[in-house]
């Protein structure tokens, strides 16, 4: 009874006294928690609905398509058949025209005549054909050796990233020097000079190799978690050469109608010295200007495909990230085609005229350099401005396509919230690991130099073609080169995927792949970054 008597003043004082310093504390971090997480809701994959996002770009790029495919069918409508036969025209002077000459000569183009023989041509087209079909299972195997034995095969390849070349470059140096007509035809000093210079970038190669050796192991494990995300969904593989191939079939019509268009106008006569005239071709105004549009359409449909397949492999490795363990997400990739294609279609038409517009700025850039006449302190401030907003645009840009294939977002809206995601849990947004992709480049090139020596034995055991088999070689080595780095390309969107939901599991302090977050904690971070959000920050592994 006594201590319920002596406790009785004290719970009536208590609302008169000030609040503990504690208890202020922990209402001022639960204020500061919900206004942060007012000002950055939580990101997460969204499967639900998708408004239309980014509209003008959208019908800009429809119109666009649509003029080209108008005016292109207006073209092949009013084609002049005569386009070439400007020979067989004479000038009728009681009607000031040009007539046609009797009997009229039809010459279309210049007849261009190939001496190559029969057995060239087929030894080339089965070469190519054959590398084509075995460019997919070379992909397929590759894909399965990086999943399940990424360290060897990074390991195994590296010596050959210097051995390779430089076999080569000797191959090349000593077959000139026994060959008679090279040996004629390009002189010792030459030759010597070749050597040397890719020598050089032998050792070049070595060198950036031994700085980045210590980065060697985390990119083994980059590749192989990237790996098993492909393979996961394989059928990516086949959908994205598809969409490639849609591409195609939506250029040909285009190409058709640009070289078409040559043919409008008419044949009209000219004076010439002395007085006299002749016909000569006149093609009509507009041409000029459709070829314009056509290239531009091309160009940007180009760009927008490119980062429609970025779109498509990011929501689906998105779906494949957040799902629970054990369990496969179902029709991950129709949904992300259905919004690739669909409500972020206009996302997608503007990051690609936006790729397109800084690649074309790049361009202009480096052939200015390249240009002596163009000189000065002004043109150099000038370059420099544009090559510092040229990286920042690179800056906000690398994860804006994953970050709006995950949640839907607009472009500036999805660019802004990429940013700030990686910016708040100390990411970088430039660096991801550049190793791994050159690493993977690396060992696209030595299969394809592997694959081209074995083609070139093959034909010299098979054929007789002399300098002709060399020819055939480089081209499958080329077409193999192109079909690996198209492969590696895929892989590299896969990385840049699992990093951005990396962040987005550290955002919202969760784990959704522990295998993921054991690697990527190990990536740099920001060195620009706010003591306040250490705590929130802090890995979770």
């Amino acid at each position: 009874m006594g201590s319920a008597d002596e406790s009785k003043p004290f719970i009536l004082s208590e609302p008169f006294l000030p609040p503990s310093s504690s208890a202020g504390d922990e209402a001022s971090s639960a204020a500061a928690a919900a206004e942060e997480a007012e000002i950055f809701p939580p990101i997460t994959y969204n499967h639900g609905y998708r408004p239309l996002r980014d509209l003008p770009f959208l019908v800009l790029f429809l119109a666009l398509s649509l003029s080209t495919f108008v005016f292109g069918i207006i073209a092949v409508a009013r084609r002049n058949p005569n386009r070439y036969n400007a020979a067989s025209f004479v000038y009728d002077p009681p009607s000031s025209s040009c007539v046609p000459s009797s009997p009229q000569i039809l010459l279309f183009g210049n007849q261009l005549s190939f001496s190559l023989s029969s057995l060239f041509l087929r030894d080339l087209i089965w070469t190519l054909v054959i590398t084509l079909l075995l460019a997919g299972p070379i992909a397929l195997a590759l894909l399965s050796l990086l999943r399940h034995f990424a360290k060897q095969v990074v390991y195994s390849a590296i010596p050959f990233f210097v051995l390779t070349p430089a076999f080569l470059n000797v191959y090349w140096f000593v077959a000139c020097q026994l060959g008679a007509t090279c040996r004629e035809s390009f002189p010792l000093a030459y030759r010597i000079l070749v050597l040397v210079f890719v020598f050089l970038i032998i050792a070049i190669v070595l060198w950036i190799i031994v700085v980045n050796w210590h980065r060697i192991e985390l990119t083994v494990q980059i590749v192989q978690i990237a790996s098993a995300a492909l393979a996961d969904n394989i059928a990516l593989l086949v959908l994205l050469p598809c969409l490639g191939f849609v591409l195609v079939v939506y250029f040909a019509p285009i190409v058709v109608f640009l070289v078409l268009s040559t043919f409008n106008g008419r044949i009209v006569p000219k004076e010439g010295e002395g007085g006299w005239y002749y016909c000569k071709w006149n093609q009509d105004g507009w041409v000029p200007a459709y070829f314009a549009l056509g290239i531009i359409t091309m160009i940007w449909s180009l760009s927008a495909m490119v980062e429609a397949q970025a779109f498509v492999v990011s929501g689906t490795i998105a779906q494949w990230y957040f799902s629970m363990e054990g369990s496969k997400p179902g029709r991950s990739i129709r949904s992300s085609l259905r919004n690739a294609f669909g409500p972020s279609f206009g996302t997608v038409c503007f990051s690609g005229i936006m790729i397109c517009a800084i690649r074309i700025v790049r361009a202009v850039i480096d052939s200015a350099k390249r240009d002596d006449r163009v000189a000065g302190f002004v043109n150099i401030l000038l370059r420099c401005c544009a090559n510092f907003l040229l990286s920042a645009f690179d800056f906000v840009n690398k994860f804006t396509i994953n970050f709006a294939a995950i949640t839907g977002e607009s472009y500036c809206s999805a660019a802004k919230m990429s940013y700030e995601l990686l910016r708040r849990n100390l990411l970088s947004a430039v660096f991801v690991e550049t190793v791994s992709t050159r690493t993977l480049y690396g060992i696209s090139f030595v299969i394809s130099a592997f694959y081209a020596i074995a083609v070139c034995a093959i034909l010299k055991a098979v054929s007789d073609l002399e300098l002709k088999t060399y020819f055939i070689v480089v081209l499958a080595w080329l077409l193999l080169m192109v079909l690996l780095g198209y492969f590696v390309h895929i892989l590299d969107n896969v990385i840049d995927t699992v990093y951005i939901c990396y962040a987005i599991d550290r955002d919202k302090g969760e784990v959704c792949k522990h295998e993921v977050h054991e690697i990527y904690v190990l990536l740099p971070v920001c060195r620009n970054h706010r003591p306040s959000l250490d705590n929130r920050t802090s890995p979770i592994v």
